[in-house]
């Protein structure tokens, strides 16, 4: 089994019901049978989003970590393609990054030393 993080975007005119039960199916989906098991759930809320899917402009973000066979991803996605109140996926290999989304206005601004650093590197 390999560790993956699946990032789901929602139609926002889903109600939160209807939200988790696409997600207790997914997830039984990929923990079925002993299949894999879920590590971490993480629910972003309501975000903007970066270009307009389907007319909408905003999408309901849940963040997945799970441990699947790689035999699983085929059958998961066509599941997902499916679902039509799911606007897009993404699912990659977890590599140990954090799940939190981080804002720019909330990160640490950078120092002179790193950005002399990536000038020195160029």
């Amino acid at each position: 089994m390999r560790a993956y993080e699946a990032v789901y975007i929602f139609d926002t005119t889903l109600p939160d019901e209807a939200v988790e039960q696409r997600l207790d199916r997914y997830q039984q989906l990929l923990t079925g049978d002993g299949k894999g098991e879920i590590t971490a759930v993480d629910r972003w809320g309501k975000r903007q989003l970066a270009y307009p899917i389907a007319k909408r402009t905003s999408g309901n973000y849940v963040v997945v970590q799970f441990k699947a066979d790689t035999a699983a991803l085929p059958e998961f996605e066509r599941i997902l393609k499916l679902d039509e109140g799911l606007l897009r996926y993404l699912i990659v290999l977890h590599e140990g990054e954090p799940i939190a989304p981080m804002s720019l206005a909330t990160r640490e601004p950078r120092s002179e030393e790193d950005e002399d650093e990536e000038e020195d590197e160029e």
